[in-house]
């Protein structure tokens, strides 16, 4: 069997630090915020997987689908011979990319999880004993440093997830992964696109309720995490679309005026009656501006796919 590396550029206790820095920032401010990456505890991540099966959440299927189609054309255009993956997770959708690249030598996950990192290069390395994993816990919005790995690499960013991030925070993502590119590596970039308000609505406000109790489980990882006393049943679940900055926008509104004491930060919360808390944006995209995000990185979009009924886009972008 290949070897398994695992390296941490996190310290020990980063999670909790970045934890308790993004409540004290996100809960203080007007209006209030708390970042989407604290949805996916162990719980968390069961009910994602639930909603990813959902009939209205569509963006895990096409992007499935565009993986499936043209896995053989992305692998022919790269040559790759690492793969690296941004926010890896389980690593279950980029089994297709690994199936159709022949020359591929090593595969670098790049999570802040080392159970994910763990469990997906145990089940990679059973099925492909010839593959060298190496995988990194850090988060994939800092500045990586990345294994010496033969190249050309195709660094990997699927699921939409960019689309989590501001437009600022979308471009200082993209300038640092244009820093770990070399002349014939590429990106490969998961976009959700612009599409009718009813459906993308739909797919953050599921009628079976999954959304919503995904969406207040950040509470609940508060709860444990920082002692503090929210009841997340207290607040109902709001998406909305913002045509403006053509974004769809997960809150968490309350049903009444409350406080919430959050002991481990020496904090007591007032909430109004209806004031909202904003726990994700997730932006949609047009393919003429994702070039300009990409040309901006100095990144060149060289091919672009959607699925059949034209929901989401993979963008392949080389080095300008």
């Amino acid at each position: 069997m290949s070897p398994f590396l695992l390296t941490r550029t996190l310290p020990e206790d980063a999670t909790d630090a970045a934890l308790r820095a993004d409540v004290l920032h996100g809960l203080t401010r007007h209006p209030k915020t708390l970042p989407p990456k604290w949805f996916y505890d162990a719980r968390g991540s069961e009910l994602f997987e639930e909603i990813t099966r959902l009939p209205e959440y569509y963006p895990t299927r096409a992007e499935r689908e565009i993986l499936i189609d043209r896995a053989e054309e992305i692998a022919a255009a790269t040559g790759a011979r690492t793969l690296v993956e941004l926010g890896s997770g389980s690593s279950e959708k980029t089994r297709h990319l690994l199936d159709a690249l022949p020359e591929l030598h090593s595969y670098v996950p790049v999570d802040v999880s080392e159970s994910a990192l763990r469990g997906a290069a145990k089940a990679l390395l059973a099925e492909r004993p010839e593959l060298s994993v190496h995988a990194l816990i850090a988060d994939f919005t800092a500045r990586l440093e990345l294994p010496a790995t033969p190249g050309p690499r195709l660094v990997v960013f699927l699921g939409g997830t960019i689309g989590n991030l501001l437009p600022d925070e979308r471009a200082e993502f993209l300038a640092s992964v244009r820093a770990l590119l070399s002349p014939g590596d590429a990106l490969l970039l998961g976009t959700d696109l612009v599409k009718d308000e009813e459906v993308l609505v739909a797919a953050y406000d599921d009628a079976a309720g999954v959304t919503a109790a995904f969406n207040r489980n950040v509470l609940s990882v508060v709860d444990r995490e920082l002692g503090a006393d929210f009841v997340p049943e207290d607040f109902a679940h709001v998406a909305r679309w913002n045509p403006r900055e053509e974004w769809i926008e997960m809150r968490l509104r309350a049903r009444r005026a409350l406080t919430v004491k959050i002991p481990e930060l020496d904090l007591v919360i007032p909430f109004e009656e209806g004031e909202e808390v904003r726990t994700e944006v997730s932006a949609k995209f047009r393919e003429d501006g994702v070039r300009e995000e990409l040309a901006r990185a100095g990144l060149r979009l060289a091919q672009w796919w959607t699925d059949a009924a034209g929901r989401f886009a993979l963008s392949l972008a080389t080095v300008d």
